[in-house]
């Protein structure tokens, strides 16, 4: 009798319990009940509405403004910066900045000078992240020690040395100055997508790993079969991060290139500024912002799936 008088107290408990944990779950600020009248329902609408208004202004705002720039007369513009739309717009800016300013040149310069930092940097952050993540050698934790000491070192006062280097490489006593290779190489040092690639390793099953290694899988048919098809969102992700940091990348590209036919859009343009008209110039500059946002458009799917993985957060 004992025992089933002290069942019976713990399961009524035990069913209160799972009651109450509906309710618990969507306790916030403003409890369920409040949400239900409809002055505050109302209110909440309101406050998402204005939020949801002020971040599109925020977001598109700047390219609402350069393209309303780009087709707008550059008397009206220095006149009246805030207008919303031109009393007359210029349609031919686009065109003319292309031929006139050679906008079509210089692009071509950016995506060639893109595409191989990409691909460095992807390069190094998955074979790194592999090594450091599914190898795991002895020494790793003194590599992955000395990767992240980088992230504490401003870019800028590497600079005077990294020219150096660039100048005089250390073991062929020659020089990639003024190369492709000079923006390239230097990419590859990228400490952070070797830490968000290493976190993405960490959370893959490593059974399947061990079980691969006993099947006979080394290690380059571990990484090219079992990692990289598992790894497509962080793949992703890096990629964009690789893309946009080298799409507006200034000051090392305009140190390492001297020659003015050689250099990308984001290094042109200030020098173009000089002497073009300035409508010109900000068509330029709407002209080098559509790729990478047709890029995010095409990936989005694949670059949110991977930051949900990796926890990355603004």
């Amino acid at each position: 009798m004992t025992a089933s008088a002290a069942t019976e107290p713990a399961s009524s408990a035990t069913r209160r319990q799972r009651r109450r944990r509906p309710q618990d779950a969507g306790r916030g600020l403003i409890s369920h009940a409040d949400r239900n009248r409809p002055r505050v329902r109302w209110t909440l609408r309101v406050v998402q509405a204005v939020f949801l208004v002020g971040a599109v202004i925020v977001g598109l705002g700047p390219l609402l403004w350069t393209a309303k720039g780009a087709i707008s007369p550059t008397q009206e513009m220095l006149q009246d910066p805030l207008r919303l739309w031109p009393s007359a717009p210029q349609w031919g800016t686009l065109a003319s900045a292309w031929a006139e300013l050679r906008v079509g040149h210089y692009l071509l310069n950016t995506v060639v000078l893109v595409a191989g930092s990409w691909l460095v940097q992807l390069t190094v952050a998955t074979t790194g992240a592999f090594a450091l993540s599914v190898l795991r050698p002895r020494y790793g934790r003194f590599v992955y020690a000395a990767v992240l000491a980088t992230l504490f070192i401003p870019g800028t006062v590497s600079l005077v040395a990294l020219y150096l280097t660039v100048l005089d490489l250390p073991v062929t006593g020659g020089s990639i100055a003024n190369t492709p290779w000079a923006v390239w190489l230097p990419a590859g040092a990228h400490a952070f997508n070797v830490l968000i690639m290493k976190q993405f390793f960490d959370a893959l099953p490593h059974e399947l790993f061990e079980a691969a290694q006993v099947d006979g899988a080394g290690p380059v048919r571990l990484f090219w079969r079992i990692v990289m098809p598992m790894s497509r969102p962080i793949l992703a992700v890096v990629s964009l991060l690789a893309i946009m940091s080298a799409w507006k990348e200034f000051l090392w590209p305009m140190i390492a290139i001297a020659d003015t036919e050689r250099q990308p859009l984001a290094v042109a343009l200030p020098r173009l500024a000089e002497v073009a008209e300035q409508n010109q110039v900000i068509a330029g500059m709407f002209i080098a912002t559509v790729p990478p946002l047709l890029l995010f458009l095409v990936f989005q799917r694949h670059i949110v799936r991977g930051i949900g993985f990796t926890g990355l957060k603004g």
